[in-house]
């Protein structure tokens, strides 16, 4: 399927949500319902929850058929890794906007309204989202990745996965940046770390010593200058 159509894309992306969000309304209803002692109507939001798991599935099999598998014999050990390290490498960046962004936007919002538990909700799922994205992050060094990942989605953490897998390019320094050598996770003086005490602003060379990082633990002397891919 051509998505160079910008709109069909987007109505993809949108088909893809509404479609999850059922799947998991519908499930959250039959509980309801099966604690209710309705066991038969449970049933049917059960069953109509895994037509809507098929039905999103299939959205996001247009949205990414370079995923796509349907002869895994068909394929050559390096192939399978790229699939592979691509799945990491989209679960990193979806993680990864949560923790930093969205979370973080919408907590700050709930706490403009003043509402205490859904601050309180936004705030827990972004520490389990910083947390799944350092799992993700470790996962793709574990097992051992080492081919690069090319696809329209590059960004700053295609980068990070690339320095894992010690690929040769062109590069510079970014100025200001260091990554993590356990982890991966780059510490942007821009951003800084409000959670751990360093305001934005705060270069790297300034962190107390002490400092950890965020992710993983790793002490600041486990840190080097990051280094982002460029065009040769």
């Amino acid at each position: 399927m051509d998505l160079s159509n910008a709109n069909t894309a987007k109505n993809l992306e949108a088909a893809f949500g509404g479609e999850s969000m059922a799947n998991r309304k519908y499930l959250f209803f039959a509980e309801v319902t099966q604690k209710l002692g309705m066991k038969e109507l449970s049933k049917l939001f059960k069953e109509t929850a895994n037509q809507e798991t098929e039905h999103a599935v299939a959205h996001f099999r247009l949205i990414h058929p370079e995923l796509v598998v349907d002869d895994p014999a068909t394929l050559t050990e390096e192939e399978k890794k790229k699939i592979a390290a691509l799945c990491l490498e989209l679960a990193i960046e979806g993680e990864t906007y949560e923790y930093t962004t969205m979370y973080p936007e919408f907590a700050e919002q709930a706490r403009a309204d003043r509402d205490t538990t859904a601050e309180a909700e936004f705030k827990e799922q972004e520490q389990e989202s910083k947390e799944h994205a350092a799992i993700f992050r470790k996962a793709a060094q574990n097992f051992g990745f080492l081919t690069s990942i090319e696809h329209h989605h590059a960004n700053q953490y295609t980068e990070a996965l690339e320095a894992l897998d010690g690929k040769e390019a062109a590069a510079k320094k970014t100025a200001g940046k260091w990554i993590c050598r356990q982890c991966s996770m780059i510490y942007d003086p821009v951003m800084g770390d409000p959670d751990s005490g360093i305001a934005p602003g705060t270069a790297f060379e300034d962190i107390p010593e002490d400092w950890h990082c965020p992710i993983c633990g790793a002490q600041k002397k486990l840190f080097v200058p990051y280094e982002e891919a460029i065009a040769a």
